[in-house]
C-alpha cells in the first residue's frame, strides 16, 4: 500500500464517517435506533434533522469542510496557517454557509473567538475558552502534511498548535487535536492502529501542556483508563454513550473516536457504522475515526459504492488535496 494511497484513505475515511453521521448527529442513541434502525450504510436525513434538515444521504458537514479549508491554507501556507487568515477564512465559510440556507454553520467555540478577536482581542488569547471538538475534528490535513516523528514531536505539535490555537487554546482541546493528527500521521506512515494510538496518547500528553489551563480530564489519561473496561464489555455502544460520552467536548467524543480505533481496526466500516449511531456528536466522532482507520488501512478499507455516493454528492477534490499535503509532509525537515 503506497503512501498516498494512506493519505487518501484518511481523508475518505473522514469524508465517509462524517457522511454517515450526517443524519444521526445530535439524536440520542435510543432516538437514533427508532429512527433508522441498525446503521449499515449512508441515510438521508429526516426533515427534522436539527443541523442538516433534509440533506440526501452521503452529504458531508462541517467537519469535513472545515478540514479541507485547513489543507488548502496549509498549502497555501507552505505547512503553516496563519492565524488571523484562518480566521478570516472561517468567517467566509460561515457566510457560504448561511447564503446556502445551511444549519450547518460554527461551533460554539470557534464563533466565540471568532467575535472575540472581532472585539480586539488578541488571536493569541481568542481560543483560550475553546474547549470543544472544532481543532480536532478539522486536524487531519496537518497529519497528513507532518511526519510523525518521534512521539510528541515539535514539528507536528508546531502544526497542530498553528491550526488551532485561534479557536482553540486550552491545553486539552490541543491535546485531542495533537492524538488525532498524531494518528493520522503515523497511519500515512505505515503503523498500524495499534502503533498509531501509541502514537496519539504520546502526542495527547505533550499536547497538554500547551495553551491555555482549562479544569476537565485529559485525553491520554482516559482513553487509557477506558481502553481496559471497552475491550471488556459486552456492550460497546452503550459504553461509549453512557461511560465515555458522545458531546461535542474534546475528552468525550475524541476519546470515544480513538476507542473506536481500538476496536475496530480490523473493521474500519463497521466501525464507522457504530459511530454514527452511538448518540451525540456521531458525525464528529465518525469523522475522526474513519481518518485514523483509513490512514492505517487505506482508501480501499472502504466500499467503493458508499465512496462513489460521497464523491457524487460533494464537490470534495479529495486526490488534488492528498498531492499538495504529501508535497509538504516530503519537504518537511
Amino acid at each position: 500500500m503506497s503512501i498516498r494511497d494512506r493519505a487518501l484513505g484518511a481523508l475518505l475515511g473522514l469524508a465517509i464517517g462524517d457522511a454517515l453521521g450526517m443524519p444521526t448527529q445530535s439524536f440520542s442513541r435510543a432516538e437514533i435506533a427508532e429512527r433508522f434502525g441498525v446503521i449499515t450504510g449512508l441515510c438521508d436525513a429526516p426533515a427534522d434533522q436539527p443541523i442538516a434538515p433534509g440533506m440526501p444521504a452521503g452529504s458531508v458537514t462541517d467537519d469535513t469542510e472545515q478540514a479541507l479549508l485547513v489543507a488548502d491554507l496549509l498549502v497555501a501556507g507552505g505547512g503553516r496557517i496563519d492565524a488571523r487568515a484562518f480566521a478570516g477564512a472561517l468567517r467566509a465559510w460561515e457566510a457560504r454557509m448561511i447564503a446556502r440556507g445551511s444549519l450547518d454553520l460554527l461551533g460554539p467555540s470557534t464563533k466565540a473567538a471568532l467575535a472575540a478577536i472581532a472585539a480586539g482581542t488578541d488571536v493569541a488569547e481568542a481560543g483560550r475558552f475553546g474547549t470543544t471538538n472544532g481543532a480536532a475534528m478539522r486536524i487531519t490535513p496537518v497529519g497528513i502534511a507532518s511526519p510523525a516523528g518521534l512521539p510528541g514531536s515539535a514539528g507536528l505539535l508546531e502544526a497542530v498548535v498553528s491550526a488551532s490555537r485561534v479557536t482553540h487554546n486550552p491545553g486539552w482541546a490541543l491535546s485531542a487535536a495533537a492524538a488525532v493528527a498524531a494518528a493520522v500521521s503515523a497511519g500515512v506512515d505505515g503503523a498500524p492502529a495499534a502503533r498509531a494510538l501509541t502514537l496519539a496518547v504520546a502526542a495527547a500528553r505533550a499536547g497538554a501542556r500547551l495553551g491555555h489551563w482549562e479544569a476537565g480530564g485529559h485525553v491520554a489519561a482516559r482513553f487509557e483508563a477506558l481502553r481496559g473496561p471497552a475491550r471488556e464489555t459486552g456492550d460497546f455502544a452503550s459504553f461509549l454513550d453512557e461511560v465515555v460520552g458522545t458531546s461535542v467536548h474534546s475528552q468525550e467524543s475524541v476519546v470515544a473516536a480513538l476507542l473506536i480505533v481500538e476496536r475496530y481496526a480490523r473493521r474500519p466500516f463497521e466501525g464507522l457504522c457504530l459511530a454514527a449511531a452511538v448518540g451525540g456528536d456521531t458525525d464528529t466522532i465518525a469523522a475522526i475515526a474513519g481518518a485514523i482507520l483509513g490512514a492505517c488501512a487505506g482508501a480501499g478499507a472502504f466500499p467503493t459504492d458508499v465512496r462513489a455516493r460521497v464523491e457524487a454528492v460533494n464537490d470534495l477534490g479529495l486526490e488534488l488535496r492528498v498531492d499538495a499535503l504529501l508535497g509538504l509532509r516530503a519537504a518537511a525537515p
